[in-house]
């Protein structure tokens, strides 16, 4: 490694310098530009809370547990860590569906979650209002901290690391040369070169990345807690209580109480305003905004009604339009990182995250499975002001509000529309967001359609999912496939470089159409696409919808050395899925083209109501059918043709019934970086003819065999498949399911699951085994396939 820059001294950018001189860089330098902690560290709640929703979250978090006491231990000095334990609340039944789920994965990574009685919190914590709760989840491990004195120790022990750390020096602009960062440029003129930046300035971060051409959804706005008088008899420790359902936490602090909350209508706060320079900012109160927990707080602790606050501390604090953080390498430039946008829990969040900045930019390549966190997933639009200022309507409040299952966003709608919007409006869609796109989940035939509530047990859109796929049987289905990341790659080098990039042979004829993989060097599938072969020169990649930038910069990255170009054409094009039995009889009825003889997997020029577009046979649902890609200019001819002729519309969520029924895998859940495609049963997408990143890696896998191996498993009971259950054998954990949900055709409970198997363990041979599932605390007998439910030789599809 050569020079690193750090921007931001507050608890991100001190856990990242300490964790680099931890890995041996040798070289780095953080700049501050007022004094540390001054921007938003200085005052948080210091709370920390080692259990989160999601397995890798919670891999993360539970790193403070074990760095904060070793932290004071290696430097000396006190970082006010002190386990408290604590409880999250729930007053409404539906809540507990989550918790029960939040412990169960606790308890699978080592922390200690039970589920309570209200009357079991009202021991620990006599006083408490809690008798009309549903019940709780105590966890153990929850504690607090001081977050000025934890900084100090980060910057102490990364000193005695070698980290310069330089207060009062104020970065202006991030230098790029080409797509690699070079630099930075400070405000007194002067420049530091280096070979990576790290942009850790929390609200303060968006100008920096905008300088290297990098946009990031990012929004301050106004966070407010109070501090109470010293309160007597108050138990020692006292626990961290969160009321998940009124939005508040109430934590102890030296006899004190300090209560706090998550809004709605968080009041947005302009970081690059006339205050925006000012350090140890505290903005005025505000009763009004603040009043509505401080009722919460006072109806769930009576006892706060007889004493008067201390303190009222409104401060700055930034969050994300997902309310996920922000982490990992910018996908435009080379050498530029980020850590920001911590939603309100960065101090606990410093430790794990600033430990796998600091491997990801000393290695080249994440620790983990980061594509929760991952900056790549961020839409560049998504960032525009008027998009962000929309967002904090819900983003704030979204952190404790009803997580229900496939919940979606209110706020900030209407980022990305595909051409066809107005069309699939028109037939009834009721939107969601899949990869930030406006999409259909499912088709109203009537206004109470369009309105069904959430619910965490059998989804009321079940049945409109079952009626849509069932028109397949026989007749025709519309899907809407224009998200999906569309990228052309051409040049002299084109073949060559994607022979290298892909598991599969690309060079075929003209017009065939390959499923294949890209590998990291551990074997690990970093992009699963579809590779069409336009002529010897030309091919189209095809991906998901939610990896498009990612998808993007992997291709810039590996092509490096290649003579090709590419271009992202995703928004060049709309793609009608036409799907079902019907469908080589109705565009046989549209156009001259021969149909009938158009093997699967190839794809070709075609007329369709007149209009020229490009055909491709391949179904993601496991039907016969063709991906239709039209001029955006002349898509909507092509859809009323289709419909006029009598295609019905099908949504999302029944493409995804139809994809689990049918074994299909997705990246983001089944697949990812740690997934190798002999432990996804993606074997038959491997060349071993031919070299390609990864391939020794694979080699030794499949010489000695495969220690885990994804399965698709019916589940009895009918419970509600999400993702990230616990699948257990004989008492014991062996392994998580990665995605799940109702078949469309089958009406079967289904679910993928990553298990754990023996030497030369066979897919008979797993399936012979007898497992269970837990959903919610309770556990399913569940059964691994040989083969999926749903048409397993595929006749359908190819017939």
């Amino acid at each position: 490694m050569g020079r690193t820059v750090i921007i931001g001294g507050g608890a991100i950018g001190l856990s990242l310098a300490y964790h680099l001189a931890r890995r041996g860089a040798n070289d780095v330098v953080l700049l501050e530009r007022n004094q540390l902690t001054s921007g938003t560290s200085w005052h948080a709640a210091g709370i920390v809370g080692p259990l989160r929703a999601t397995p890798n979250m919670t891999q993360l978090a539970m790193y403070a547990v074990e760095l904060f006491p070793k932290l004071e231990a290696e430097t000396g000095m006190s970082t006010g860590y002190k386990r408290t334990g604590g409880c999250w609340l729930a007053r409404r039944p539906e809540r507990m569906d989550e918790l029960k789920r939040i412990a169960s994965l606790g308890r699978h990574f080592g922390l200690n979650p039970e589920i309570v009685a209200p009357e079991v919190v009202a021991e620990a914590v006599p006083g408490l209002n809690i008798s009309e709760h549903a019940g709780a989840m105590a966890i153990a491990e929850d504690a607090n901290v001081n977050p000025v004195d934890l900084c100090m120790a980060y910057a102490r022990a990364a000193k005695n690391g070698g980290v310069e750390i330089r207060e009062n020096v104020a970065v202006e602009r991030i230098l790029t040369e080409g797509n690699r960062v070079t630099g930075v440029a400070l405000a007194d003129g002067s420049v530091i070169e280096a070979d990576q930046v790290a942009i850790c300035a929390g609200a303060w971060s968006k100008p920096f990345a905008e300088t290297a051409g990098l946009a990031l959804p990012l929004q301050a706005v106004e966070h407010m807690y109070v501090v109470t008088e010293p309160m007597p008899d108050l138990p020692d420790p006292f626990p961290v209580l969160r009321d998940m359902d009124t939005g508040i936490y109430i934590k102890g602090d030296a006899g004190k109480i300090v209560i706090g909350g998550f809004e709605p209508d968080a009041k947005c706060w302009d970081a690059f305003g006339p205050e925006g320079n000012r350090p140890f900012l505290e903005m005025p109160e505000d009763w009004d905004q603040f009043m509505p927990f401080m009722e919460a707080a006072l109806d769930l602790m009576p006892a706060l009604a007889e004493v008067g606050i201390q303190h009222f501390m409104n401060g700055p604090e930034s969050f994300t339009n997902d309310t996920r953080p922000l982490v990992g390498e910018a996908p435009s430039v080379d050498g530029l990182f980020v850590a920001a946008g911590m939603n309100s829990v960065g101090i606990m969040s410093s430790a794990g995250i600033g430990r796998a900045l600091a491997d990801w930019m000393v290695d080249g390549s994440p620790p983990m499975d980061l594509w929760e966190v991952d900056i790549a997933r961020a839409d560049p639009a998504a960032a525009e002001q008027g998009h962000m200022e929309a967002r904090m309507e819900e983003a704030v409040s979204d952190l404790m509000g009803m997580h229900w299952p496939y919940k979606q966003p209110n706020a900030g709608r209407g980022l990305r529309k595909s051409a066809l919007h107005d069309q699939w409006a028109a037939k009834g869609a009721v939107f969601g967001l899949t990869g930030g796109w406006e999409r259909g989940l499912w088709y109203a035939l009537n206004e109470e359609e369009k309105a069904l509530p959430y619910s965490v047990g059998d989804q009321t859109w079940w049945p409109i999912v079952a009626r849509e796929a069932a028109v397949m049987e026989t007749g025709v289905a519309l899907l809407d496939l224009s998200p999906f990341g569309k990228f052309d790659v051409t040049g002299p080098d084109a073949l060559t470089f994607l022979e290298q990039l892909c598991t599969a042979k690309i060079d075929r004829p003209n017009g065939r159409a390959i499923y294949t993989l890209a590998l990291n060097v551990t074997g690990g599938i970093e992009l699963d696409a579809t590779v069409t072969r336009f002529c010897t020169q030309s091919f189209r990649i095809t991906s998901g919808a939610a990896t498009r930038w990612r998808d993007m910069a992997l291709l810039r990255r590996r092509s490096k050395y290649f003579d090709v170009a590419i271009a992202d054409v995703t928004e060049k094009e709309a793609v009608i899925g036409v799907m079902g039995a019907g469908s080589r009889a109705l565009l046989n009825g549209l156009s001259s083209d021969d149909w009938k003889a158009f093997p699967f997997s190839t794809c070709r020029e075609v007329e369709v109501a007149s209009v020229k577009c490009r055909a491709t046979r391949m179904s993601f649902v496991g039907e016969l059918g063709w991906e239709l890609s039209v001029p955006v200019a002349k898509a909507v001819a092509v859809f009323d043709a289709l419909t006029n002729a009598g295609a019905k519309p099908l949504g999302h969520y029944a493409l995804d019934g139809c994809r689990l029924e049918k074994g299909f895998k997705h990246w983001g859940h089944d697949l990812g970086p740690e997934v190798t495609p002999l432990e996804a049963g993606l074997g038959f997408a491997i060349n071993w003819d031919k070299d390609f990143t990864g391939k020794p890696a694979l080699q030794g896998e499949r010489d000695g065999g495969i220690a885990r191996r994804l399965c698709l498993f019916d589940v009895s009971g009918d419970p509600l498949m999400l993702h990230d259950e616990l699948i257990i054998e004989e008492g014991q954990v062996v392994g998580l399911t990665t995605s799940g949900g109702r078949g469309a055709r089958t009406g079967k409970t289904l679910a993928f699951g990553l298990i754990g198997v023996g030497a030369n363990e066979s897919l008979a041979d797993t399936c012979a085994r007898n497992f269970e599932i837990e959903v919610a605390g309770k556990r399913y007998p569940a059964q691994a396939l040989l083969q999926p439910p749903f048409d397993p030789k595929s006749e359908r599809m190819r017939g």
